[in-house]
This record gives structure tokens, C-alpha cells and sequence, in this order.
């Protein structure tokens, strides 16, 4: 375990990646920070986190602000349940804490949205405590380092893998370890193609050594995946047209979309009398976008004229005023291949 804990952190002072949140220990920026990259390459996630501490400088500056004007700041990142419990516990944090975030993991653990993983990071790399950070970068060096069969996904694997964890972590430069050993994974013991004849870790890893580092991590369930028909009504005239709000809890909640139709299957052209509309003029091409669990497969149907049938919750608005509301990505992708 000396060995292990030598190696990764020599290897991490050589090759870290300089990222703007590893030159603070403000508990505020560190949060960011890591709720953005959840489930977020950290190419992508760098100018989300740019974004918003240009905006926001402390806990209080994001709670006093609107959930929509967060969700549009998040516009692009996907998994909009992040910008909400974000926007949620900040104002926690300034009502409840009185702007200053709980200092110790079990504390942290109480906040909205913060998970082991993320307490875990906020409690070492702010505050020194020595609890072990366990992701999916970390699942898979210790799997492969250790050969491990038992399955990353399952009650008893992550209960082994944290306290497996805790038993490696640097008790004296606890976020020095977690920093390496997910730098290590993210970079050099990578899911395909690792580059194992370079590795600092060759001469320790079993798994290298017994010939199953393709087969670290093992997962025991495979994901179902959900698929949905989403049909979109863009009517438009004279550059008006409607935006409804997504309220109900599911995927987007709280952001803008065009009138939508779900179906169990694509749409033809002579189902659209059932709900009292006359044929479209331009449909789409199919759309397939892909969530964790769900792919959506998605089109687009353009109306020149407005409904005579309207309902309540429909908004109407300009066509050059949609950026103005916080809409999915799969939508904005759509209107950016579009000239209106």
C-alpha cells in the first residue's frame, strides 16, 4: 500500500492537468466545480465552471439569483437536475449555514445534491479530511491494481471499494491521494487502450500481471434503456410562436420546449387529425438523443400559421427571443441548424 500510495502521487506531481480549481480551497469554487463534472468530461466542463464564477463570486451571489437564470448558464450540460439542486443549496447554505459550508463529510452529506463522492471531495480538498473519493476513475484503477472480480455496481462492492479506499488514503495528504488517484484514472489507466507498458503501477498491478485488465471493472447489471417519441410543434407566423414550460418531474424539468406530443411510436401524416391539427409543412429529419437511461428519438414539425386550439400553458413568444429562455440542448441544436 506504500508502494500504491508513492507511485500515484509521484506520478500525479509530473502530470496533473493545471485546472483553475485546483489552486483554491474555497469550498464555494470546489463545489462547483464538482457538480459540473459529474457525468461531464472535464473539456467540457472547464468553461461551465469559468462561466459561472465569472458570474457568481460567492455562495450568496448564486442564491440570491433566479433558478432560471441558472438554468440558462447550464443550457448545453445536460442533467438540468444538477442546476437545479445547485441553485437549491446554495440558498441553503446562506440560510441555513449563514453562507459558510459545513466543513466535515458527514455534514456536507446532508446538502442537496451532494453525494459520498462529492462530500468526500469537498471534505479533503478544503478542509483536509481524510475520506476517500470514489468514482468511476478510482472503481477502475483499484479493480485493475487489485484485481478485483466483485462488482463495482452492487451494494457490497461499493461498500468494499470505499473501504478499500480508506484503508490506501494518505492520512496526511488526504487530498494530495484523491486528486492523484483520480488524475491517475482519468488519464493513464484509462477504459480502453491503456498504455500499461508506461504505467508507474505495472510492477504492483495484478490484473496487468494475471492477464484481466480488460475485464476491471465488472458491473453486474447491464441498463435498460427507455425510448421515447418526441414530436415537436413549431407554429409559427410572423415570427411568433409558442414555448411551453416543462413542470412535471422528469427530464427537463423547469425548461422551455415547443409544444410537444409523446408517442410510443413515430407519428404518420394522417394522425394528426386526432389531435384536431392540419398536416405540417416541414417535418424534421429524426433527432436520437442520448441520455443515460433514455434515448429520445425526436422531430421536428413546422406549422405556418398558429393553432386555433391553444392551451393554457403555452407561452407566446418571438422567434429571436427563444435564447431567452433555458431550453434542452437537443432543441438548441436543432434551431442552430435552422434560419428563420
Amino acid at each position: 500500500m506504500a508502494d500504491f500510495n508513492q507511485l500515484i502521487k509521484n506520478w500525479y506531481r509530473q502530470n496533473k492537468r493545471n485546472l483553475p480549481w485546483r489552486h483554491t480551497k474555497d469550498p464555494f469554487k470546489i463545489w462547483l466545480s464538482e457538480i459540473i463534472l459529474q457525468q461531464t468530461k472535464v473539456e467540457q466542463g472547464l468553461s461551465y465552471y469559468l462561466k459561472f464564477t465569472n458570474r457568481f463570486e460567492t455562495v450568496e451571489d448564486l442564491a440570491i439569483t433566479s433558478e432560471q437564470e441558472v438554468l440558462n448558464l447550464w443550457q448545453g450540460l445536460g442533467y438540468y437536475s444538477r442546476a437545479r439542486n445547485l441553485h437549491f443549496t446554495a440558498k441553503t447554505v446562506v440560510n441555513v449555514y449563514k453562507g459558510r459550508f459545513p466543513e466535515t463529510y458527514t455534514e456536507l452529506m446532508k446538502l442537496k445534491g451532494i453525494g459520498s463522492y462529492t462530500a468526500a471531495a469537498i471534505a479533503s480538498f478544503c478542509f483536509d479530511e481524510s475520506v476517500a473519493v470514489v468514482d468511476g476513475n478510482v472503481y477502475r484503477v483499484l479493480s485493475r491494481v487489485f484485481d478485483l472480480e466483485i462488482a463495482i455496481d452492487s451494494t457490497e462492492g461499493k461498500k468494499y471499494f470505499f473501504e478499500l479506499a480508506q484503508n490506501l488514503i494518505d492520512q496526511e495528504e488526504p487530498a494530495l491521494f484523491n486528486q492523484a488517484i483520480m488524475e491517475f484514472g482519468a488519464l493513464q489507466c484509462v477504459p480502453k487502450n491503456p498504455n500499461c507498458e508506461m504505467c508507474p503501477l505495472d510492477s504492483i498491478c495484478l490484473s496487468k500481471a494475471n492477464g484481466t485488465w480488460t475485464n476491471r471493472p465488472v458491473k453486474s447489471k447491464k441498463t435498460l434503456v427507455k425510448h421515447r417519441f418526441f414530436h415537436f410543434l413549431i407554429f409559427q407566423k410572423d415570427q411568433t410562436t409558442y414555448l411551453q414550460k416543462r413542470s412535471e418531474k422528469d427530464i427537463w424539468q423547469n425548461l422551455f420546449q415547443f409544444p410537444l406530443i409523446e408517442t410510443e411510436e413515430n407519428l404518420e401524416m394522417n394522425d394528426f387529425e386526432k389531435y384536431s391539427l392540419s398536416p405540417p409543412n416541414k417535418i424534421s429529419a429524426e433527432i436520437v438523443h442520448v441520455l443515460s437511461h433514455q434515448k429520445i428519438h425526436a422531430r421536428f414539425y413546422h406549422f405556418n400559421q398558429l393553432p386555433t386550439n391553444i392551451d393554457s400553458d403555452w407561452i407566446p413568444v418571438s422567434m429571436a427571443e427563444i435564447q431567452d429562455f433555458p431550453i434542452p440542448r437537443l432543441i438548441d441544436r436543432y434551431l442552430e441548424t435552422e434560419s428563420y
